[in-house]
């Protein structure tokens, strides 16, 4: 037996639909009708499909900042602020706009599109749009470096291993704009620089086969100046961020990587890249033969956890 709702813009239209969705595990597919959701939406059914009429016509969208003072009287913080929460397993989203529009940066600060935490994730063909942590691929860090630094839905919750897929999306931002310690698979997306920054955050746990990887994707620029921006930089000392056959675009520096000023992370993490570019990259990141290239497919990926 499967699920399936239509569901068309108007207050709360999406969260109303979820919540009008059978308890049980059978698939549902939600047909989002084309239009703007302005709504903060949190999905916790898993086996669940949420699809768009494409992601030029269908745009899920929210505003909340991290430096947003709450009535409590602390900052709302960064793992509060998504405008789509993924809480459970086997969720696709497809042909959508997912989009955080709490700007200027750098006075709102973090402002995350999509929190995305659950193992078998399928994001395909959408776009997720923001400035600073975009995207946030779960779990959290096991630790805070400050008190009250992962406060939001998940902060307590156990570290979770899980897998994602992200295949033919633009995934927008500027600082830090992919994060996490997921395993995430990257295939044929535009990973689109709007400010100078750092493409990448990775905070793979120590032990995980697998980080980010990035198979065919275009690093992009939006009206920046050469050598601007970062490829990455390590959330954390075990980072893994691998990038195969894709296009590197001018506004990257040569170097490609920063670690952050973490120098454990020279020894422990992973940065690699194939084909080896021209310009000496960091001297902690490695060019990849092809035999080490190949050795990256998407069934070990999968089998990896």
């Amino acid at each position: 037996m499967t699920h399936e709702i239509a569901v068309s813009p108007g207050a709360n239209a999406l969260s109303r639909a979820i919540a009008a969705l059978p308890a049980d595990d059978a698939p549902a597919t939600l047909r989002l009708a084309p239009g703007v959701y302005r709504e903060k939406v949190t999905l916790r059914r898993p086996f669940t499909t949420l699809e768009g009429s494409g992601a030029q016509d269908t745009i899920i969208l929210w505003d909340d900042g991290a430096r947003e003072l709450l009535p409590d009287g602390m900052n709302r913080g960064t793992f509060r602020t998504a405008t789509l929460l993924v809480d459970a397993h086997h969720v696709t989203l497809r042909h959508l706009t997912v989009e955080n529009a709490a700007a200027p940066r750098e006075q709102v600060g973090q402002a995350i599109a999509l929190y995305a935490d659950g193992d078998f994730f399928t994001c395909e063909a959408c776009t997720l749009r923001s400035h600073q942590d975009t995207l946030f691929t779960a779990p959290l860090p096991p630790k805070e470096l400050q008190k009250n630094g992962f406060i939001g839905p998940k902060q307590f919750a156990p570290r979770t291993p899980q897998r994602h897929t992200y295949r033919r999306c633009r995934i927008e931002g500027d600082v830090d704009f992919i994060f996490g310690g997921a395993s995430a698979w990257f295939e044929d997306c535009d990973i689109v620089s709007v400010g100078a920054g750092y493409a990448t955050a990775a905070s793979t746990p120590q032990g995980q086969k697998y980080g980010y990887v990035f198979r065919r994707c275009r690093f992009l620029g939006e009206g920046l100046p050469e050598a601007s921006c970062y490829l990455g930089r390590p959330w954390r000392d075990y980072a893994q961020t691998v990038l195969l056959d894709c296009h590197i675009g001018p506004h990257i520096r040569p170097e490609g990587w920063h670690d952050w000023d973490k120098p454990p992370f020279h020894k422990s993490g992973f940065y690699a890249e194939f084909p080896p570019p021209a310009a000496p990259r960091a001297p902690f990141a490695r060019p990849l033969s092809r035999k080490e290239a190949d050795a990256f497919t998407y069934e070990d990926f999968l089998a990896s956890l």
